[in-house]
């Protein structure tokens, strides 16, 4: 039993460490492309050192600098730097004030100007009159003539642990950083899930003007980083696959379950600005043991001659978890990899209690693309008797946009599905009161709006800007569509539950990013059913491959104590697709930690394609 305490507290003692570790290195790459484009690029000045070590939450001195720079140093790496932050810790409040002490002599916690100018430009690292000037101006911790050292020292420690929580946000937000260079969040080893949380998807005002955020520059990423030919160990994977547009993987078809209970629910993928997808998650419930049958599919909105309809060929998948009973961790149950052409489905045997179904798509063809739009579609006009009305076109679009976010189908909008709207396009929600002035407003039935009070609704809104269509435009490009009211960064699905011995009700419950519950599940659903093969040369590092009739992903796992980086070269892939929108790039995995390298889909799923990638250890 003792020695099983011991184990157990070492354990738990390693898994805290490789937490600690995976947090440090995380902050590290954070400050990292807070200054360079990639964690392979090489520190190349001094000046680049401070900034870099400054992002980190570093205040570096002259002193320190020297000590990495020296008149030999050319170059610095990302691994470089992290031994430098190892070695360099911040200052720490407590250390500040005791330097402050030996001058504060009297323990006022004060110092006179005159005093700090004559010792901060006499002594040690010398300062000029003009930086100490500086100093002594900021309000925050000056006055009388003196400086308040303990505000200085607040303000200065407030400082560094932004510079480190701005840098993460950075990396946080930029999913070119994080998912083509690098990959998404690395996974950590533990058994767990912990169940979502609500995090609405906060977009601009629709009270406030909008207008496009700016063209970025040309993010493009060089073929080959810079530091391939540093490989070391290698494992190449090859599958080739036959045309896959109308595969079949015996899915029973619904129509044999006639007599089963079912449930059913709409919802939608949504691309960000940033290139994330965001989608509805849903709470399932089963009275009892049952089998049951779970699909996901595209949903088939109206389609307009001459209009792109591009969400059909979305690839779509749910993840289902299970709910323990103190409800703090989900566990992988399945997932849907049967498929009956744009259907993909599960049918197992689930016993009674509550689930979560994650929807999932690779983002291979959700992505970002450049519009060539060339007109913008007219949303309004004044009639005859100059009174607005909504265009034939916009009228269209929006009665497909109530299709979409009515999730149960039944034709009219609750206040909570309702809210999944209004969250999506001003990250705000309508509560009891303000949904007692919309029926007092507009048509209702059962306390619920109807397509006509939602029509009515957006014609008040173009009414309340006196024809101007920005807000509506806000509204519209929230929800993934272009200029030419197509649809092109949203992708709507339909999810249908059987179940043959019980009534299954399911719920959605949160619109949100998948995060590392996704994730988590994505990977072990790959290192479950795919073909594991170790690196060459390294052991610790292993590259699972699953594939199935429309994808092919990859994951690697880092069993080591050590962060890795891989770089990973798709050039001899033929007809191939990746989420990472790159054919070369690296991939940085945290110690004992697993993540997604890549989705790949075929380019035309009319056609062969071939799969070669080389996973190489930098």
């Amino acid at each position: 039993s003792a020695q099983k305490v011991t184990r157990s507290e070492s354990s738990q003692a390693k898994k805290s460490q490789h937490a600690e570790e995976a947090i440090f290195y995380t902050n590290c790459r954070a400050a990292y492309l807070a200054v360079f484009k990639s964690s392979l690029e090489n520190i190349k000045s001094k000046e680049q050192l401070r900034l870099v070590l400054q992002q980190a939450g570093r205040n570096p001195s002259q002193k320190t600098l020297n000590k990495y720079w020296t008149s030999q140093t050319t170059t610095l790496n990302f691994d470089d730097f992290c031994a430098i932050l190892k070695q360099e810790k911040p200052a720490t409040k407590t250390e500040l004030l005791t330097a402050f002490g030996k001058i504060d002599t009297n323990n006022t916690g004060y110092i006179l100007h005159d005093e700090l100018y004559e010792i901060l430009t006499t002594r040690g690292e010398k300062m000029t009159r003009d930086e100490v000037s500086a100093i002594i101006k900021q309000a925050d911790f000056n006055c009388s003539g003196k400086l308040d050292y303990n505000k200085f020292c607040d303000l200065y420690m407030t400082t560094g642990e932004q510079c480190c929580k701005t840098a993460r946000e950075r990396l946080e937000v930029d999913n070119r950083l994080r998912q083509q260079q690098f990959g998404s969040q690395a996974e950590t080893s533990s058994e767990g899930i912990t169940p979502p949380v609500s995090k609405p998807s906060p977009r601009v005002s629709r009270k406030t003007d909008h207008k496009l955020a700016p063209p970025k520059g040309d993010g493009r990423t060089p073929s080959r980083p810079s530091s391939a030919q540093t490989c070391k160990a290698s494992v190449s994977t090859t599958v080739s696959m036959g045309v896959s547009g109308n595969s079949n993987t015996q899915l029973i078809e619904p129509d044999t379950m006639k007599e089963w209970h079912c449930a059913q629910s709409k919802g939608c993928f949504y691309l960000e600005e940033d290139g994330e997808i965001i989608s509805h998650k849903y709470r399932l419930h089963l009275p009892q043991r049952s089998t049951v049958c779970i699909t996901i599919k595209p949903l088939n909105v109206r389609q307009v001659e001459g209009k792109s309809c591009n969400w059909l060929s979305v690839d779509t998948a749910l993840y289902i978890l299970k709910e323990n009973e103190t409800q703090e961790n989900l566990q992988l149950v399945s997932f849907t990899e049967q498929q009956n052409k744009e259907m993909f489905g599960w049918k197992g045997e689930l016993g009674s209690g509550v689930y979560w179904l994650l929807p999932f798509t690779t983002g291979c063809r959700l992505k970002k693309v450049k519009p060539h739009i060339t007109g913008e579609a007219k949303l309004v006009y004044r009639g005859e008797d100059g009174e607005l009305a909504l265009t034939r076109e916009f009228r269209a679009t929006l009665l497909d946009i109530f299709e979409t976010i009515d999730l149960d189908g039944n034709g009219l909008l609750s206040l909570e599905e309702y809210n999944f709207f209004e969250l999506r396009t001003s990250g705000e929600k309508c509560d009891e009161e303000a949904w007692a002035v919309c029926r007092e407003n507009f048509d209702m039935k059962k306390n619920e709006l109807t397509r006509q009070g939602f029509l009515d609704l957006n014609l008040m809104e173009a009414n309340d800007r006196e024809g101007d269509p920005c807000d509506l435009w806000v509204t519209l490009l929230s929800l993934g569509y272009n200029k030419a009211l197509e649809m092109t960064e949203a992708c709507p699905f339909v999810i249908d539950i059987y179940a043959e011995k019980c009534r299954p009700r399911m719920k959605a419950v949160y619109l949100e990013a998948g995060n590392w519950q996704l994730n988590r599940a994505v990977c072990k659903s790959v290192v479950n059913k795919g073909e594991a093969k170790l690196m060459d040369g390294c052991e610790d590092i292993i590259v699972y491959t699953y594939k199935a009739g429309r994808r092919i992903t990859s994951v690697i796992e880092n069993k080591s104590e050590n962060k890795v980086i891989i770089h990973v070269n798709n050039e001899q892939s033929k007809n191939c697709l990746s989420n990472r929108g790159l054919t070369v790039f690296a991939v940085e995995v945290a110690p004992k930690s697993m993540m997604v390298s890549q989705h790949v889909m075929p380019l035309n799923e009319e056609e062969e394609w071939f799969y070669n990638c080389v996973h190489s250890l930098l």
